[in-house]
């Protein structure tokens, strides 16, 4: 069975629909109250590579879930009226994902372009996850 729409083609339509924020301008995004920078990547990721300081931590697999206000997995700060801005690890995942979102009608939504690596290529500052339960 060929696919019809590759990743190639899914990437270039989200991001024909989505804000894309270069990663020098993402950095300055950080300390704006009006704005919640939103990390989707695995925890896996999160304890080998750390994460923005500040950043929400929302597994891809949840997002939806955690932005419908119907669903049993609902989280408030999806409906506090912030600009969530997502991020991965190279910017892809969270092309997606805003679209995605963007889609289901949570807005204002962007993503850092190049993701994490991006971010970390531009200077910004890099903490480790927070461990739960101490």
């Amino acid at each position: 069975m060929a696919i019809t729409k590759g990743i190639d083609q899914l990437l270039a339509a989200a991001r024909a629909k989505i804000e894309e924020i270069p990663a020098a301008e993402a950095l300055a995004l950080r300390d704006d109250d009006s704005v919640q920078i939103v990390d989707i990547r695995d925890v896996r990721e999160l304890d080998r590579d750390g994460m923005i300081p500040g950043a929400l931590h929302a597994p891809r697999g949840m997002l939806e879930f955690w932005v419908d206000p119907a669903s049993p997995y609902h989280r408030d700060v999806f409906a506090s009226g912030k600009k969530f801005v997502f991020y991965c690890a190279s910017g892809w995942r969270s092309a997606l994902a805003a679209e995605t979102l963007q889609d289901m009608g949570l807005e204002p939504v962007a993503h850092i372009e190049g993701g994490f690596a991006a971010w970390k290529e531009a200077g910004g500052p890099v903490t480790e996850r927070p461990r739960k339960g101490g």
